[in-house]
């Protein structure tokens, strides 16, 4: 890969300065790899900033923006790929592989590594660190205004809330301190994993959905075709549970993007309680 890498040094060209910015000193060409990283840089990017995204973002399992994304080249996050299109900026996740990053930075590419939003704070500071990376403060101050107003805009919780559960394949449950759990609280249900002694999440035994039985389950939408690991999901107990069920993709709240206040709208438009 060595012998590789110094071969592109030498074949690669000068970096096109592109259209003009707001910022003098923006980025011209960037190139995201990851999923996150992806989403919010369709939003905020100037246009013919964004130069490519990574192929989960035209993945409808995995993205809210597969349309959008479809406007620009799809990577897979590989150094070499990356290095040939001569980005001034890459954007990566803290889960992004650390080979790829270490590489680049080696290259001499700048990469600006963004960690998952585990709270509306941490999307807040997201969208603005997001601006701050590619020059474009102002837009980031527009999403940010717009995303805090909507939030505004949220029905008030009831003085007694109802109770609410992830349930997911392999039993998984998202947790209290989670940006899933911050998501269910602000549609105004009483996270049951804060009761379960489960703030950070972790396996939820059926049993225990079952004995709870929370006023909403709220579960993942399957995957096409069979999966051992999300049989749990299709057991008849689940029949018993005398509360309301409903499903929200993992797409809806995974990144830490203005979207995710659909999922909070729609949360909040299954309560049966009505605010005081």
């Amino acid at each position: 890969m060595v012998r590789q890498l110094a071969l592109l040094l030498l074949l690669a060209g000068p970096v096109s300065t592109g259209p003009g910015f707001a910022a003098p000193d923006a980025p011209r060409r960037v190139v995201s790899i990851n999923l996150c990283t992806d989403q919010l840089a369709i939003l905020l990017a100037a246009p013919g900033q964004l130069i490519s995204v990574s192929d989960l973002a035209q993945d409808p399992r995995s993205s809210t923006m597969v349309e959008a994304a479809m406007a620009y080249p799809a990577n897979q996050g590989q150094a070499e790929e990356v290095y040939l299109m001569k980005p001034d900026l890459v954007l990566a996740g803290a889960y992004t592989a650390r080979a790829t990053v270490s590489m680049l930075e080696r290259l001499g590419i700048r990469v600006v590594t963004f960690p998952p939003a585990s709270s509306i704070a941490e999307v807040r500071q997201g969208m603005i660190e997001m601006g701050r990376a590619l020059g474009r403060e102002a837009a980031a101050q527009a999403m940010l205004e717009a995303f805090d107003a909507r939030l505004e805009r949220l029905p008030p919780a009831p003085s007694q809330r109802p109770t609410a559960a992830t349930f997911a394949a392999n039993g998984y449950a998202s947790g209290s301190r989670s940006l899933a759990g911050e998501i269910i609280e602000r549609a105004g249900y009483h996270h049951l994993a804060e009761d379960l002694g489960m703030p950070m999440g972790g396996f939820l035994p059926l049993e225990a959905l079952i004995m709870a039985d929370p006023d909403l389950v709220i579960a993942g939408d399957p995957y096409p075709g069979a999966s051992r690991a999300e049989e749990v999901l299709h057991h008849p107990a689940l029949a018993a549970l005398t509360g309301g069920q409903t499903v929200l993709e993992e797409n809806d709240w995974v990144c830490g993007l203005p979207a995710l206040l659909d999922a909070t709208e729609r949360l909040a438009a299954t309560r049966k309680w009505g605010a005081p």
